[in-house]
């Protein structure tokens, strides 16, 4: 009941202030043991990628870029946490302005940039975090790393967070870092999908422990490459596949005034482009990994729409800043219907 009052005031800010402002009035009610006025946990028990959650419906990463307000975003009920991307170098991100509120169309644009404080300042705040649930760890590359260096980026970000991580997402899908988004053709791929999962098995043995590796794909791919995606991926080893990312198409959004504004569209004109991929992907792999869907969910009845489509958990991001924790809950109990 309190959220609608919040987001009121929140969405009267400039949408990257009203960002930083809720997180960290989030963290000040957590520290006072009142963040049961906005959110608590739902059980309902999965297991996944040998994972045990608490709940399928988790946070998407990219709210939480630096691994500061872990246990507060936790507190509200969410099942899982995701936090990134990370990039091996602090970086600022693109320049301001560069998020960017459809209201009416419950969307967002972004163009932030893998903005971060970079991997030692990321280690040092997941290790600082109290939530013992299932976290994610998004890693990414630096802006002015090459393509054909990237993948020595994710490399080094694995290595710093793998003994930390429940799992590890490699996000090779944001539209805002230039060139990024080519790690996804095949060739690329199989030399990054590849080189990590080597690296993976290196980590494993000298941490004692396995850390399933997914990937982060677009959805603004064709069905062929959707296709080429889910068979390296497999090939590969890997354990997950999350879809989707934010898109770069304006479609549904084409006579709104911020529709020309660069970056990643996101909240509900994405739930259909991104739903229709999963469901194509979730057909491809033939149930030999799971999916993890995200992308435009903003209410129960989308989540259980993601999971009709493939999808074994979903994430939640943009829908969370229009509804609140209330759609957490609601997805859970959607979800949990039989």
């Amino acid at each position: 009941m309190l959220y609608p009052l919040a987001r009121t005031a929140l969405f009267a800010l400039d949408p990257e202030v009203a960002h930083r402002v809720a997180l960290e009035s989030l963290k000040k009610l957590h520290k006072l043991h009142l963040s049961p006025l906005f959110g608590s946990r739902l059980s309902a028990p999965c297991e996944i990628m040998g994972l045990k959650f608490d709940n399928p419906v988790g946070l998407a990463a990219g709210l939480d870029k630096n691994g500061e307000y872990i246990d507060a975003l936790a507190a509200l009920g969410f099942g899982f946490i995701e936090v990134g991307t990370v990039t091996p170098r602090a970086q600022p991100g693109n320049p301001k302005p560069r998020m960017f509120r459809l209201q009416d169309e419950q969307a967002l644009i972004n163009r932030l940039g893998f903005n971060n404080h970079g991997l030692d300042a990321f280690i040092a705040n997941v290790k600082r975090a109290k939530f013992k649930g299932v976290l994610g760890l998004n890693i990414g590359k630096n802006f002015d790393t090459p393509i054909e260096r990237a993948v020595d980026d994710y490399v080094t970000c694995l290595k710093g967070v793998y003994p930390f991580a429940s799992y590890v997402t490699v996000n090779i899908s944001s539209p805002n870092t230039k060139g990024l988004r080519d790690l996804q053709a095949a060739e690329q791929l199989e030399k990054l999908l590849s080189t990590l999962k080597a690296e993976q098995a290196r980590l494993a043995k000298k941490h004692q422990k396995h850390v399933p590796l997914v990937l982060k794909i677009a959805p603004d791919l064709d069905l062929k490459s959707i296709r080429d995606i889910a068979g390296l991926t497999v090939g590969s080893g890997f354990e997950g596949i999350i879809a989707t990312n934010t898109t770069i198409a304006r479609d549904a959004v084409r006579d709104h005034p911020l529709a020309k504004e660069a970056g990643g569209l996101s909240g509900k004109p994405l739930f259909s482009p991104s739903t229709e991929v999963l469901r194509e992907l979730a057909k491809a792999l033939k149930g030999n990994i799971p999916v993890i869907g995200v992308g435009g969910i903003m209410s129960g009845a989308d989540a259980r729409i993601k999971l009709n489509a493939g999808a074994s958990l979903v994430q939640i991001y943009t829908g969370f800043i229009y509804c609140g924790p209330d759609l957490i809950r609601d997805a859970v109990r959607e979800i949990s219907l039989k």
